[in-house]
């Protein structure tokens, strides 16, 4: 129990630390990479007594399917040391920001990925998808902001509980003349809406250009702090906040709300062609109100339709991250201010979102990985008296490489 008696194993000995990181290459690190090893996957390898401890490093928290990955990462290991010595996992996380290598408009510090939750029509439950996915990605371990784009009818004081007379406060900034406001914070969610600054009660009776400069304060004017993910609730359509956010801010992807009938399907179909014409990615597909078990009679109704949301992702080409079934608890968790992940977590509309999370969590990373690895530096080789560079496409001689 105590490893009294058990041998020192030396990985320095008879190649065993090379053969590990040989049997680790050769795994995948589901949905997001593939060769453990040259991705950063595993970490530190070292030799304990009767043991080896591997440093197992995940892309999130919220990996889906973490468990198979620790299983074959295990497996690896004893195929390699045998019976006779244990395999430990040390598990840590590093999430990486799957946008910086696009480059572009980047002024939020700390903040990792920006996610954007859309719609292209209102009343297909938006908002409720926003607050139970930060909520979900906070309970599986991320470090979680929640961030309500829509000006004109701000949600979140209400899903999260926050009453009118909670304000936030402020903290110091670089420029002594303009301190940044200090999100509230509620369920390990970080949280920040113009219903906390304002009086809901009386209309926001703006224009545009206006609405769109207030979503963009509250995006620059808040200390984040260090952030794996800052889940943004815009506000539905294609309007002047979704352009001034894409222009402004850079994105890590956008995940679109929707429920089965067709006319909301048709406006799925528009916001993905406004996130492909400012580059922002569609992590996917979420579809809401997807179905109602009846507690009478306990069947499956499927109001609205059923599958078109999933239908139409597989048309454009672009992930189904889940279904949330109607369930009273999601709206009257909502009303109350408690997200339905916190208050009936076992229930199959909070599982579906944990079910959401991991896949959004799992997509930008994969996205993370696919970035670093298509803007790399080229490499430059000199062959013959030419200097070429990785993806020249016409090298001079004795010139300098063209470097794409």
């Amino acid at each position: 129990m105590f490893g009294f008696g058990k041998k020192m194993i030396n990985l320095d000995e008879g190649g065993l630390r090379q053969r590990l990181l040989d049997a680790f290459a050769a795994l995948e690190c589901p949905q997001v990479c593939r060769d453990l090893t040259s991705h950063g996957i595993i970490g530190d390898l070292r030799g304990d007594k009767g043991k080896v401890v591997v440093g197992l490093v995940l892309p999130t928290p919220a990996l889906t399917e973490r468990e198979r990955l620790e299983h074959d990462v295990t497996e690896a290991a004893r195929a390699v040391l045998g019976d006779d010595i244990d395999v430990e996992l040390e598990v840590t996380s590093e999430v990486r920001p799957a946008a910086a290598a696009r480059g572009g408009p980047h002024d939020l510090p700390g903040v990792k990925n920006v996610v954007l939750v859309a719609s292209g029509k209102g009343g297909v439950g938006k908002s409720t998808v926003a607050s139970n996915l930060a909520v979900a990605l906070a309970e599986l371990g991320c470090a979680v902001g929640l961030l309500d784009a829509d000006i004109y009818g701000p949600s979140l004081p209400t899903m999260f509980g926050i009453g009118a007379g909670m304000r936030p406060g402020t903290v110091p900034s670089k420029d002594p003349q303009k301190p940044l406001i200090e999100p509230l914070e509620r369920y390990g969610v970080k949280l920040m809406s113009i219903g906390f600054l304002v009086d809901t009660t009386t209309p926001m009776v703006w224009r545009g250009p206006m609405i769109a400069s207030a979503a963009m304060q509250l995006f620059k004017d808040v200390a984040w702090g260090e952030l794996d993910y800052l889940i943004v609730d815009l506000p539905p359509g294609t309007g002047d906040v979704q352009l001034t956010i894409a222009q402004q801010v850079l994105v890590a992807g956008a995940v679109v709300v929707s429920t089965p009938q067709d006319v909301a399907l048709a406006d799925v179909v528009r916001a993905k062609v406004m996130f492909d014409r400012v580059s922002i990615p569609v992590l996917g597909i979420v579809e809401n109100m997807s179905w109602f078990v009846c507690d009478n009679c306990n069947k499956r109704h499927e109001i609205f339709f059923h599958g078109g949301a999933k239908s139409a992702a597989r048309n454009m080409g672009v992930p189904f991250l889940g279904e949330v079934p109607i369930e009273p608890g999601v709206v009257s968790g909502g009303d109350r201010g408690k997200p339905v992940v916190r208050d009936v977590p076992d229930s199959a509309s909070a599982q579906a979102f944990f079910t959401i999370a991991r896949a959004t969590a799992t997509a930008v990373a994969k996205l993370a990985f696919d970035q670093r690895e298509a803007f790399a530096a080229p490499t430059v080789t000199i062959t013959g008296g030419s200097i070429r560079g990785s993806g020249d496409k016409g090298a001079k001689k004795g010139g300098l490489p063209i470097l794409g």
